[in-house]
């Protein structure tokens, strides 16, 4: 009569589902602009961005309250025609802000962006970024 380790082959199929967990995805086609959207705002919300920012610039409904990190359009409109902009702001996102040299002070409440290495990846980031630039023309 022929036994089986199912120990051993539990951890098979383990180490079969882990190796195919951790492969690299393949590399993504472009993505039409109103996907991108929707994949930009996924990201966002998974990061947890969304906690402290909105997309869209305008007053809070409760005029009393300030929002804790500026929107987006905001960002984007601060940054406009500045070469260093992607590469400020991610490195921004992915290692925080210092509170004492904020530009934002007197329009959020938050004092400094905390860092954000262990929510999403430099290259999410950078992408994440390059999206939020693009809102200065359009919005969404």
């Amino acid at each position: 009569m022929k036994t089986t380790n199912w120990a051993a082959a539990a951890m098979l199929g383990l180490a079969s589902a882990s190796i195919a967990v951790s492969a690299p995805a393949p590399a993504a086609a472009p993505v039409p602009a109103t996907t991108q959207d929707d994949a930009m705002i996924a990201l966002a919300t998974h990061s947890g961005c969304l906690t402290c920012h909105s997309i869209k610039s305008g007053a809070p409904s409760d005029q009393s309250t300030k929002p804790v990190g500026p929107a987006w359009q905001d960002v984007a409109i601060k940054y406009k025609g500045q070469k260093d902009a992607v590469h400020v702001l991610t490195s921004t996102l992915m290692g925080g802000s210092n509170p004492y040299v904020s530009h934002w002070k007197g329009k959020v409440s938050g004092l400094a962006m905390p860092p954000n290495a262990v929510a999403i990846s430099r290259r999410d980031a950078r992408q994440l970024v390059k999206w939020i630039l693009s809102l200065d023309d359009r919005g969404t």
